[in-house]
């Protein structure tokens, strides 16, 4: 009768078989790459920037969810409101050798957003600190880009004044948004997210220009949110005509080559 010999076992563990992983021996499987923490926030606040009482984060919830229940794109045609300084008129100042408005204050200011997903409008003191505006636009970001390549585009918000109206002007929470004369439905002000800080964060360095951000340096699940970040960033001229009315003028650093682009902040 023949003998079997025995089964081998891993040494120094009497009475295991030895594993019939196909990794050789000693060889411990990859680890799982590690999740990229966010991004450090270095952005200055704002200079001007005082301490405000709280705001009701009721209400301000409510006007965004209302604000997020209306269609993207609103009505196909609207007359542009003949209240509107125009670019270069005496309201909006005349416009010295270099573009800038004379008597005007220079601010940064950027659009930004995926391209399914509506437009951002951030307007800051420099580009290292937080915004001191940040609207959203019910108009996807393709969409605008498209508008862009127009010589000249104008973008209208108005708001309602009330009786008693104390708040100012830009510190309204919702306006009827028009470009070039039509109606696109309403813009909502909105505190900067995690995700706009981010955004600014990974734009400090950039004064001017346009572009995309990757992707890989968002950390974003949101519906929309598809693809890359696109961005346009330029120094605008702000110009404050009344307490009701306010107007910021892009700068184009290729002189009168580049599109024109107006925003105009109206209470009636």
């Amino acid at each position: 009768m023949s003998i079997q010999p025995p089964t081998p076992r891993t040494p120094g563990t009497p009475g295991t078989p030895l594993s019939t992983s196909p990794l050789p021996e000693g060889t411990m499987p990859p680890p799982s790459p590690p999740r990229t923490p966010r991004m450090a926030i270095t952005l200055a606040q704002p200079s001007a920037k005082k301490k405000k009482p709280p705001r009701s984060t009721r209400a301000m919830r409510a006007v965004r969810s209302l604000f997020r229940s209306f269609p993207i794109i609103g009505s196909p045609a609207c007359r542009f409101p003949t209240s509107v300084p125009r670019a270069g008129s005496s309201a909006g100042g005349a416009r010295q050798h270099d573009g800038h408005v004379h008597g005007a204050s220079r601010t940064t200011g950027t659009l930004f957003g995926y391209r399914k997903a509506r437009i951002t409008l951030a307007f800051q003191e420099n580009p290292g600190s937080v915004p001191d505006l940040l609207l959203e636009l019910a108009m996807p970001t393709g969409k605008f880009m498209q508008e862009m390549g127009a010589e000249h585009l104008r973008i209208a918000l108005e708001c309602e004044k009330k009786a008693g109206e104390r708040a100012k002007l830009l510190e309204e929470p919702l306006w009827t948004a028009y470009v070039n004369g039509r109606k696109i439905g309403y813009a909502v002000r909105r505190d900067p997210s995690d995700d706009d800080l981010t955004v600014m964060q990974l734009l400090h360095t950039v004064s001017v220009g346009a572009g995309v951000l990757p992707s890989d340096m968002m950390e974003v699940d949101k519906q929309g949110a598809d693809g890359d970040l696109a961005y346009m960033r330029a120094h605008f001229d702000r110009v404050v005509g009344s307490k009701d009315s306010e107007s910021f003028y892009m700068l184009n650093p290729d002189g009168n080559n580049g599109p024109e682009l107006s925003i105009f902040f109206i209470r009636i």
